[in-house]
């Protein structure tokens, strides 16, 4: 089940640009995340990146890997917190059987592409995804530089 578009009190916490222009994105899905409360912290300030992060699916259940999440310094002296540690998602079933149907029949990649506050609790929004050749990455830099072009022509006019 795709998840529909954001509310506008939905909050952005941090975007994965890159997975736009490395990947054709198809199916999207809204996941939860199991955190820790120092990382709950950490996102609060904006402290994540998920520039090289990805997901796995292993044992039936969606894993984001690779995903930082810098503590604060007035994190609790006691605990000793791994900033790339592995994170469980959160996913209903049906959704869960068909990304492991993609990806191990249709090879395709699981990819996340933003970290936002919905309703109070962390959401990752997570797509299907096929890897694009150079050609391709060029021809949607090419797209979207046109694209850049005409709004300058229409507002000098």
């Amino acid at each position: 089940m795709a998840h529909d578009k954001k509310s506008k009190t939905d909050t952005n916490i941090a975007l994965n640009r890159q997975a736009r222009h490395e990947y054709h994105l198809e199916d999207r899905f809204e996941a939860g995340l199991v955190l820790e409360g120092w990382e709950v912290k950490g996102l609060r300030v904006g402290r994540i990146q998920l520039k090289e992060s990805y997901v796995i699916l292993k044992s039936g259940e969606a894993w984001l890997l690779g995903s930082h999440i810098s503590p604060l310094s007035s994190a609790s002296t006691h605990i000793h917190p791994d900033p790339t540690r592995t994170r469980k998602l959160l996913l209903h079933q049906q959704e869960l059987r068909k990304l492991i149907g993609s990806v191990e029949r249709k090879g395709y990649t699981i990819v996340p592409l933003s970290v936002y506050w919905k309703g109070g609790r962390a959401k990752l929004e997570i797509a299907l995804a096929k890897g694009k050749q150079t050609h391709d990455k060029r021809a949607s830099e090419r797209d979207r530089d046109w694209q850049r072009e005409q709004q300058r022509l229409f507002k000098t006019r």
